[in-house]
């Protein structure tokens, strides 16, 4: 159990879109956007923990197809948010600096969280992770389901602690994070990312 919370942790500490998006959530939004964002994470987590215990996740990896359109509609929806992002960096820098780091309304509730569950929902290496990395750990005995739902609620509660540490951190520093050309920079290479990480996406091979 240790070595796979060990394990766990260094690869959700890796930076990837989930870091991205998160930080553009909180930078937006504050605290709150950015704890949205990261609770989406968690259920599109859920989604490939479920998929992966009923078998499903195995049948994507096996199946070129299917993990090829995944692939796309994934990198598609990193290369859009990626593109908001970039333009939402060209609006900071006209903000007045009283204006910035204004907080959404709660009518944006629904679509920081909808960020993070689609960002992981929609990525295929998430399915790679839970049907390779996972089975590592299960004991050969049979007892498969009670052993794999443990490590996946360790694994979720381990990427809440951290992203929430992250979260808080991010939001401590907002008075300078915030400032309209600190903001845009930084949303500037979000965006830079967030496409990166679509165009490594969408050449991962089946």
């Amino acid at each position: 159990m240790l070595t796979f919370a060990a394990a766990s942790l260094v690869l959700i500490m890796i930076p990837g879109p989930d870091q991205a998006l998160i930080t553009r959530s909180a930078l937006a939004g504050g605290r709150r956007a950015g704890l949205l964002t990261m609770v989406g994470g968690v259920l599109g987590l859920v989604v490939h923990v479920g998929a992966a215990v009923l078998g499903i996740s195995a049948v994507l990896i096996a199946s070129a197809t299917a993990f090829t359109v995944l692939k796309v509609v994934g990198a598609v929806y990193l290369v859009w948010m990626g593109i908001a992002t970039l333009r939402g960096a060209r609006r900071t820098l006209r903000e007045k600096p009283e204006e910035s780091g204004a907080a959404d309304d709660g009518d944006a509730d629904g679509r920081y969280v909808r960020y993070g569950f689609l960002s992981n929902a929609l990525n295929p290496k998430v399915a790679l992770f839970f049907v390779t990395f996972l089975p590592q750990f299960l004991p050969p005995d049979g007892r498969v389901f009670p052993r794999a739902m443990v490590l996946s609620l360790v694994f979720a509660a381990l990427y809440l602690l951290w992203f929430s540490l992250y979260v808080i951190t991010v939001d401590r520093l907002g008075r300078i994070l915030r400032r309209p050309r600190v903001r845009a920079r930084i949303e500037q290479v979000t965006g830079l990312l967030l496409i990166g990480f679509a165009v490594r996406l969408a050449l991962q091979s089946p």
